[in-house]
């Protein structure tokens, strides 16, 4: 039970740092928040401080800002429909960029505290491919079979699936020199028998994360093109309840874990909420960003018509991806 809390009070601390920046961003802007909610559905308790009612909710799967003139026109000239559109945009755009800064941030505490591997080379294995070819502690690899080589990750890809010699040049006392090493199989995998240097410097770890990050991100793009394409299933999906059970299986790893998953599913939110359907932040912006180059507004009839349509869609793609996806992995373990 401690378990499934934790996990929700996990999930739900990615929503509310989501509906944080959009919160945020339209107080900066000098646009008028009526309620600032974490979960939906009934209200449990609210606070209200100034013109702001603050309010936590039952269902623990969103949450929302709610402005003044978001869903109708106001007259308010501090309603978000009143404001100029590069402000609405910002509003609109800011939870998106707070879920990014919340995934590089995770993967910096952990990059900080594990090391970030680098491609020096700290020990070589006796009897090992590498040890055999020369390669020496200290030597810098920077190139596999002319691929410039940056990092261990890249290292390890560069060799991984090779199956016959590679050439591998490394940087030795400022210095390059070429060997020609066969790799060997162990584990399922071609290794050549060397370990990283590990690095822990800030910048380091700030660039490893800001890297990690765009890779989660290009893996959601994959995905989608693969929905596109026919080529993924629903078990390689996850509906709220999915990555709250996920959530409770990384936190008993240990908190690394428990921040690795939470880096991955913010820059998840942060595309999934890019995508331009209508209801999704993605589907606003674009919007506005025809208002901005038409200098017309969508009608208020036109625009929640087609917002009901996207949160119809994503309310069904949600529940059968609940249904066939989540529970599906629960009960057949």
């Amino acid at each position: 039970m401690s378990t499934l809390i934790g996990s929700i009070i996990v999930f739900m601390l990615v929503i509310t740092l989501h509906e944080l920046g959009h919160f945020t961003v339209a107080k900066l802007c000098n646009i008028k928040v009526n309620e600032f909610s974490i979960g939906m559905g009934p209200k449990l308790v609210s606070a209200t401080k100034g013109e702001t009612s603050y309010s936590l909710r039952l269902l623990p799967v969103g949450g929302y800002v709610a402005m003044e003139g978001e869903e109708e026109n106001s007259n308010d000239p501090r309603a978000f429909n009143n404001v100029s559109v590069f402000k609405r945009m910002a509003v609109v755009i800011a939870g998106v960029v707070m879920n990014f800064i919340l995934a590089v941030v995770a993967f910096l505490i952990v990059f900080s505290i594990l090391g970030v591997r680098t491609n020096v080379v700290e020990d070589v294995i006796d009897n090992s491919p590498a040890k055999m070819a020369g390669m020496i502690t200290g030597d810098r690899v920077v190139r596999i079979e002319n691929v410039e080589i940056i990092d261990w990750d890249n290292l390890v890809s560069n060799i991984s699936s090779k199956t016959d010699k590679v050439s591998i040049v490394v940087n030795r006392d400022g210095k390059e020199i070429s060997f020609n090493v066969k790799p060997e199989l162990k584990d399922g995998r071609y290794v050549i028998g060397i370990t990283p240097k590990v690095q822990k410097k800030f910048l380091s770890s700030f660039t490893a994360a800001f890297k990690h990050t765009l890779s989660v991100i290009k893996d959601v793009f994959k995905t989608i093109k693969m929905l596109f394409n026919g080529d993924a299933k629903v078990s390689m999906l996850a509906g709220p309840v999915g990555v709250i059970n996920l959530i409770g299986k990384e936190t008993a790893k240990g908190y690394l874990n428990l921040l690795n998953i939470l880096g991955i599913i913010s820059a998840n939110l942060a595309i999934i909420n890019l995508l331009p359907i209508p209801a999704l932040d993605g589907g606003k912006f674009l919007f506005l960003l025809i208002e901005s180059i038409t200098g017309k507004k969508l009608s208020e009839k036109v625009e929640n018509s087609l917002s009901l349509i996207g949160l119809s869609f994503l309310f069904g793609i949600m529940i059968y991806v609940t249904i066939f996806g989540d529970l599906n992995r629960i009960i057949n373990g």
